[in-house]
């Protein structure tokens, strides 16, 4: 039988568009490539190839029907794979609006765990490939499973993309209640204080989830809902009855959405592997409702829905802030996984900064078409940015998979770092052809790990130190690596001995060392160094500096060595530790710090670090534990120091450090540097023990006497701070069921607190869960293992091992924070500045010479930009990346907030000549945040959507002004990021 398919909207009725869609997770329980082809099945049936195989029949057979694909770490894979003759049909199913690419980015990326640059990164990468292949930019962002929704998803990756709608499903329970009982799921979230309204973005919100409106309606083989069964002569016709659900259906959901449009998401995870399942009951509900009459039922996608909307000229409510946390019913908040897989975490940020100053390296020495490139590292973080990634909810075998690509794309980003600093280095004509200089990185300083520098240097060899600065401003930070020799001087690369510092390794960090260097490389090490030396390296913008670390011909005073202070000395001691303006003050008898003196900023404060664990509940009340998504702590438990206090200090010229042996399983490192007026606290927690069968969640509680009234700051994925009042949401009234968990946010960056005098700013190097549960207190979860699953999917608790010959115990965590406390108002500064800096880490390249006449044949110093010019402070540049046309792409963003600093929340301007000095520019194209499309034919095109109770518009937000051809100046207002496209004039 033929049916009637042909539906468009009528107005006046009730239109159901139906959309449908399958939702296809770049990993999970299976990895990327099982899910692609289909393998591992008795953990999942799910194949993606069949999906994309199945549709394109499927559509080519009635031109009615639409589908929208999302992830495009899938569908490029497969489009590779098909002939001209099936792309040719594709490219036609797309250009007619049947089949819609949206989101676009490689992966629906989560948005809690990934830092801003990431989710701009893999974005782009999607988004470009579907402009050069359909000639197409996505007009829809999908974000449907993401569990809750950052304000820079909304104004950032969806308005700067130039999408005109962000759809999602998931948040809190209490929320959604509210928003259906007044009509609140369609908003215009505006997210940005400082861009407003020209950076919002029309959102809608699931009234169930991205599923189909009840179990009545799914369609895959072996699903159980009722079929239209419409042959008179079969015994179960039921024509009649199907078409009365899916009318009631209807109904129930336009009583709760404003204008006469709804939208029914017709699929879920990894449906239409045969998608003629679907199609056929479609078809014969549109047929049939429409028939009846009573509601019109259609073929649809989100972009016709929301054109649809959009013509309805309605005025919409306001959202402003962001959609943390989650929760999908009482006790059950999507928290825990803001910590969830820590070494994943630590591992994808320590990535993303590489991948950052690769790029810029690649591009400095030229591109090569064919040699090593990047693009794997790309593609790797590009995938783990998923929200089952990098969110850390993947099975144990799945976040495998992704550790070991981003150790594949690192490899080979490593080699062309080293191609290109030697291309740099070297006076030679032919550097850049066939570099001599062979270069070594140590991807696992971490764990003090670094054979290019464990090198005996008694023998008259010199250990050259390349020191890369990715940031577009000169900085001086302390650089420290292991070595085997007590007596080295360091050179700079003028041949000046600089103030050096040897501190020793000890027996912690080194059998750390030994135990993940062997799981790592599956060998032992032979070296075993003694010391870390450590040196302040000073390194101009987008450039580097180079060291010479030789053999001394007597003893060096190295001060750092002598253990000034053992706890077991004097107890009642106060223990005064720093060398420069910044004092920590410590207890003798307690082994406790006390106090934190800044004798510049005449911040004095009370002050105290603890560690506590929340016991892991196991579910037995309600069958709702704490597991990889949902933190649900039953109990709070301070973990105090064991036996003996093992509290030592080491001073030095260059920075004082303070050991603590908390327990048998944290141990942990506070530095204070001479020039910095901040604490770094290092941290070693793990294995943790679960043999009592309690899960642990380890937190660390910074207890201060700040006045700070239930209110706290937490980032927003790396960029805006959000204000947080403990047990308050500013949409609803909250019902408090747990006053722990429901008050935990995700940070990238930072979260601070303040009163009327100081603010205390914590900063991470990797994201993780954290709140003030307390006032004057900010507490970080810095690690958890459990031993239940929180029946949420995954299957599997959250106890990550490692095993080293046979033997396996609980995951190690190495991390840091950095404490400071400011004058009230001046710590944006160091939040944002210093922020900066945490995320690009200066880069090092190691190689060995004969004795020290490095600078006699090669270069020392280098900086990409004029050496007059360094880029404002308030301004940083996130992308710098040759395209393969030899254009390149350039992004610059200002770091601050409207009225977030007296001095630096202002227009800024970068000039772009100074910092491409060699090159002559001869075009310049202000792309949108994801670089396809011209920013001028975005703002063109944009839908504005009108808000409710604003009569007239809100003030524009101020924005930098277009770039003047001649001048190639840069203007960048507060929280702007504008992505260019330039070209240059050829060397000929």
């Amino acid at each position: 039988m033929m049916y009637n398919t042909s539906a468009g909207i009528v107005p006046g009725k009730i239109n159901v568009h139906l959309v449908p869609h399958s939702h296809d997770d770049v990993g999970w329980l299976k990895t990327v490539d099982q899910y692609y082809v289909g393998s591992n099945n008795s953990i999942q049936v799910a194949c993606v190839q069949n999906v994309l195989d199945s549709l394109i029949p499927a559509l080519v057979a009635d031109k009615n029907r639409k589908f929208i694909y999302v992830e495009q770490a899938f569908f490029q894979r497969w489009w590779r794979d098909q002939s001209e003759e099936v792309q040719n049909v594709v490219k036609q199913l797309v250009n007619s609006g049947q089949l819609e690419l949206i989101n676009g980015g490689m992966c629906m990326h989560d948005e809690a765990a990934p830092h801003y640059i990431d989710m701009i990164d893999q974005t782009t990468l999607g988004h470009r490939y579907i402009k050069e292949q359909f000639n197409v930019t996505p007009r829809i962002g999908w974000q449907i499973d993401p569990f809750g929704h950052s304000a820079v998803q909304a104004y950032l990756l969806s308005a700067e993309v130039g999408f005109d709608f962000l759809f999602f499903a998931r948040i809190d329970y209490q929320d959604r209640a509210k928003r259906i009982n007044e009509k609140t799921l369609e908003v215009v979230w505006r997210a940005s204080k400082s861009l407003g309204s020209s950076a919002q973005i029309m959102t809608g919100i699931s009234p169930k989830n991205y599923e189909p409106p009840s179990d009545n309606f799914y369609f895959e083989v072996g699903d159980t809902s009722p079929i239209v069964q419409d042959d008179m002569n079969l015994f179960d016709y039921n024509v009649p009855e199907r078409v009365n659900d899916f009318v009631s259906a209807a109904i129930a959901q336009a009583n709760i959405t404003r204008t006469n449009h709804i939208m029914w998401t017709m699929g879920t995870d990894f449906k239409y592997q045969y998608a003629h399942t679907w199609f056929r009951q479609m078809d014969k509900f549109i047929h049939y409702v429409n028939q009846d009459g009573r509601v019109n039922a259609l073929y649809s996608t989100p972009s016709m829905y929301i054109d649809a909307k959009y013509a309805a000229n309605e005025s919409w409510p306001l959202k402003t802030d962001d959609f943390f946390p989650y929760a999908d019913r009482e006790n059950a908040y999507w928290t825990g996984y803001f910590t969830s897989r820590p070494a994943l975490k630590g591992y994808v940020r320590t990535m993303s900064a590489y991948y950052l100053a690769a790029r810029q390296l690649e591009f400095f020495k030229g591109r090569n078409e064919v040699g090593l490139s990047t693009d794997s590292l790309a593609d790797a973080l590009a995938l783990v940015q998923h929200h089952d990634a990098v969110s850390g909810t993947e099975k144990q075998h799945v976040a495998d998979d992704y550790a070991k690509r981003l150790s594949i794309g690192y490899t080979e980003a490593e080699k062309v770092v080293a191609a290109s600093l030697a291309c740099l280095t070297e006076f030679s004509k032919n550097g850049c052809v066939n570099p001599i200089t062979n270069f070594q990185q140590c991807p696992l300083l971490n764990i003090s790990y670094c054979p290019p520098s464990e090198v005996d240097l008694s023998s008259g060899k010199s250990l050259v130190v390349v020191v890369y600065n990715p940031l577009g401003w000169k900085r001086e930070d302390i650089i420290r690596i292991p070595v085997i020799n007590e007596n080295v001087t360091v050179k700079d690369s003028k041949g000046k001995v600089i103030e050096s510092q040897l501190l020793p390794l000890l027996k912690d960090s080194m059998s750390l060392r030994n135990s993940y260097s062997t799981a790592y490389l599956e060998k032992s090490t032979n070296v075993t160094p003694s010391y870390w030396l450590a040196f302040s390296a000073s390194v101009p913008p987008l450039g580097f500096n180079t060291y010479i670390i030789s053999s001394a011909k007597q003893a060096a005073s190295h001060s750092g060595m002598r253990t000034v202070y053992k706890s077991q000395i004097r107890q009642n001691d106060t223990i005064e530790v720093g060398p420069g303006n910044l004092k920590l003050l410590y207890s003798g008898k307690r082994a406790k710090l006390t106090q934190y003196i800044n004798s510049k900023t005449l911040v004095n404060k009370l002050l105290e670090q603890s560690y506590i664990y929340y016991r892991g509940d196991d579910g037995s009340k309600d069958l709702q534990p704490s597991g990889a998504y949902i933190f649900r702590p039953n109990g709070t438990y301070p973990i105090e120091p064991e036996g003996q206090l093992s509290f030592t200090i080491f001073r030095g010229p260059l920075l004082d450090e303070v050991h603590q042996r908390i327990n048998p399983w944290i141990y942990q490192v506070t530095r204070v540097y001479k020039g910095k007026d901040h604490a770094e606290i290092e941290f070693t927690v793990g294995p943790i023990p679960i043999d009592d069968g309690i899960g642990k969640e380890v937190v660390t509680q910074i207890t201060s006497n700040v006045i700070s009234n239930k209110t706290f700051y937490t980032d927003s994925s790396g960029r805006d701070f959000i204000e947080r009042i403990r047990d308050y949401r500013k949409d609803w009234n909250l019902e408090v069921n747990q006053p722990i968990a429901g008050n935990y946010y995700p940070v990238n960056l930072g979260i601070y607190m303040k009163d009327n005098s100081s603010e205390l700013s914590i900063l991470v190097d990797r994201s993780v869960g954290a709140s003030s549960i307390a006032d004057g207190q900010l507490e970080l979860m810095l690690h958890r293992r459990l031993v239940a699953d929180d029946n949420r999917g995954v299957s599997e608790a959250l106890n990550e091992t490692v095993c080293v010959f046979d033997k396996c115990e609980g995951l190690t965590i190495i991390g840091k924070y950095y404490l400071r406390i400011d004058p009230v108002g001046e710590a944006a500064k160091w939040r944002r500045s210093f922020g900066q800096e945490i995320y690009s880490p200066f880069l090092l390249a190691f190689t060995e010479q004969d004795g020290d006449h490095w600078a006699n044949s090669h270069l020392a110093t280098y900086s990409a930009m004029d050496t007059t010019y360094v880029l404002p402070d308030n301004v940083a540049l996130i992308t710098l990346q040759e395209l393969d046309s030899g254009k390149v792409l350039l992004r610059l963003a200002h770091l601050y907030e409207i009225e977030e600093d007296t001095d630096l929340s202002v227009m800024s301007r970068v000039e772009l000549k100074k910092i491409f000095p060699k090159k002559k520019i001869s075009k310049v194209t202000e792309m949108n945040l994801s670089a396809n499309q011209e920013r001028a034919v975005m703002e063109k095109k944009r839908l504005v959507w009108r808000v409710e109770g604003s009569s007239k518009e809100q003030p524009t937000a101020v924005r930098g002004s277009p770039v003047d051809p001649a001048k190639l100046v840069v203007e960048l207002a507060p929280m702007e990021i504008r992505t260019f496209v330039i070209e240059f004039y050829s060397k000929r």
